[in-house]
């Protein structure tokens, strides 16, 4: 048998669209669409005479100040994520493996809990600023400065500490994939390490770094707990005072509109830079080798990998754990107790439906490789760059809209009322984790899929297996790393959530995340350490699965 009458059966399977799962997988990109829809069509629907006030009173310093968070976040996380991945790929240091590994601990820290635990250790009792005072022998804070962490330059410092890993894991790839191929044949031109960076590693890698810089500029706005705490009116506050605090659901729509244009150029860029990233990088033919740095150029190389790791984890993690030790007693309070299994449930279900909806989108790309089922896969999954509090927006608009005509029905044909079975439950966060964390789950079980040789899906369906049950029988026995891998990244990012779930949430339905957000709101941070504490441990599970998958490769 030839090669070509080898292959033919592959590419008509790959090409014949199961009619059943292209229909689910735009069932589920509809689903998954209808917030931002509801948005949009609240928007230019409310009267336009809220957003004129909006325009004029709210939002021009909410833009202002978001505009410069974004563009301090995206500089400092840039020049530190770059350089610290530039480092330990490029030279030897004292401790370089381990640093590698610890750079990315910030990863497991929310930002909003960093933000609370900066402010303890910051604030005029904190132990930076009680410290500062007994050695200079100030009475009160009217005899000396200290910059205010409740101010948009805190916030800089809280999220810039947080998010710098995810350029760094961008960069660090990269630079890692350049191995021998650049940098060493630009050092037998006698450039230096230096002179390689910025001529020859740099433009190669901009693509990746545009893309780390992108998701940090994401997770700046998606934050409400960070900004609200540290006294910072951003877009994505004013639209839950807009709403929360002024009973304005279509002022918050048509404010969450504006930001969505924002988040769309964000997308574009994205994706922009991951297309441009496919030619800018190739595979190393080795690895370059590192140059030995000693004395003073190897301190200030350790010195300059174990700052960001001490300010964006260490540093916030001591201070909530100094606080838990304290209240030992809490962790079998009933009130802490309630919230886990709330937590639990709720990301347990957002994990479940999700590894569903992403095995749907996943699969039905792997059977018939379109652009018509690629593109359904890729609008399912806008919703990682959406911010919570928009999103909340928009599940609760038709939720509140099918909740008010059922009751209506119920009411008129049997006498009785539903109440707010969806908008007024857990349903409604469990939707918005869904459609905010799709993409995880779609992306690890695509992962898993493309581990799989096609020929299994030939095999099954030589044997007469339709495509579900060839996916039940051979395909999904093979995958459960990943699908276990999928369930565990959309379950723990769902427990973290809060953006979404502050805004959602019935009366005396509290999470882990919520539990924090009001002690802390009370000033309370030592009462929210121990569901803090709880919070950043289950963080750090997938973040060791990324240092691990680091460590592989060297």
């Amino acid at each position: 048998m030839s090669a070509t009458e080898i292959n033919t059966p592959t590419r008509i399977f790959r090409r014949v669209a199961p009619a059943p799962l292209t229909l689910a997988a735009g069932a589920i990109a509809a689903l998954m669409l209808l917030p931002l829809a509801a948005i949009v069509w609240l928007a230019f629907t409310s009267d336009l005479s809220s957003l004129a006030h909006l325009a004029t009173t709210v939002l021009p310093g909410a833009a202002r100040r978001t505009f410069w968070l974004l563009l301090l976040n995206g500089l400092i996380t840039g020049v530190v994520g770059v350089m610290t991945a530039w480092l330990v790929v490029s030279f030897d240091f004292p401790f370089r493996r381990l640093l590698s590994s610890l750079l990315v601990l910030p990863l497991a820290m929310p930002i909003y809990l960093a933000a609370y635990a900066f402010g303890e250790f910051l604030d005029f009792t904190g132990p930076v600023q009680t410290l500062y005072r007994s050695i200079f022998g100030f009475q009160s804070a009217r005899d000396y400065y200290f910059p205010d962490i409740r101010s948009l330059g805190g916030a800089v410092l809280v999220m810039s500490a947080v998010l710098y890993p995810y350029v760094y894991l961008t960069a660090r790839a990269v630079f890692a994939m350049q191995g021998r191929n650049a940098a060493e044949v630009a050092r037998t031109l006698g450039a230096g390490r230096w002179r390689v960076l910025r001529r020859v590693q740099f433009p190669m890698a901009r693509p990746a770094i545009i893309v780390g810089v992108t998701l940090v500029l994401m997770e700046s706005l998606n934050d409400i707990g960070a900004v609200q705490y540290l006294g910072v009116n951003t877009l994505t506050f004013s639209i839950y005072e807009t709403w929360l605090n002024r009973g304005d659901l279509g002022g918050a729509a048509q404010l969450s509109a504006i930001m969505l244009v924002f988040v769309l150029a964000l997308i574009l860029l994205e994706r922009l830079a991951r297309h441009n990233q496919r030619y800018a990088t190739s595979r190393a033919s080795g690895e370059a080798a590192r140059q030995r740095l000693v004395g003073a150029k190897a301190a200030l190389a350790t010195l300059s990998c174990t700052i960001p790791v001490a300010i964006g984890f260490l540093v916030p993690a001591l201070v909530l754990l100094d606080f838990a030790l304290k209240r030992l007693d809490d962790f079998a309070s009933t009130r802490l107790l309630e919230a886990l299994v709330t937590s639990i449930t709720v990301s347990g279900l957002a994990a479940i439906v999700a590894v569903i909806f992403g095995l749907t989108l996943a699969y039905a790309v792997r059977s018939h490789a379109s652009p018509r089922t690629r593109s359904l896969a890729r609008l399912a999954s806008l919703g990682y760059a959406i911010p919570g509090t928009v999103l909340a927006i928009g599940v609760l608009i038709p939720l509140a809209g099918l909740d008010n005509w059922t009751d209506g029905l119920m009411r008129s044909s049997f006498g009785i009322s539903t109440g707010l079975v969806l908008s007024g439950s857990g349903f409604a966060i469990v939707y918005a984790c869904t459609a905010r964390f799709l993409a995880m789950a779609e992306g690890s079980v695509d992962s898993g899929f493309q581990k799989l040789s096609p020929n299994l899906d030939m095999a099954a369906r030589t044997l007469g297996r339709t495509p579900l049950k060839a996916l039940f029988a051979v395909l999904l026995p093979n995958m459960r790393p990943a699908l276990w891998t999928a369930a565990l990244l959309v379950f723990i990012e769902t427990l973290k959530e809060l953006s979404a779930t502050i805004l959602l949430r019935p009366f005396n339905f509290n999470t882990l995340a919520t539990l924090v957000y009001e002690d802390a709101s009370r000033a309370e941070v030592e009462s929210a350490s121990v569901p803090a504490i709880i919070i950043i441990l289950a963080g750090l599970i997938p973040v060791l699965l990324v240092s691990r998958s680091m460590d592989r490769r060297g």
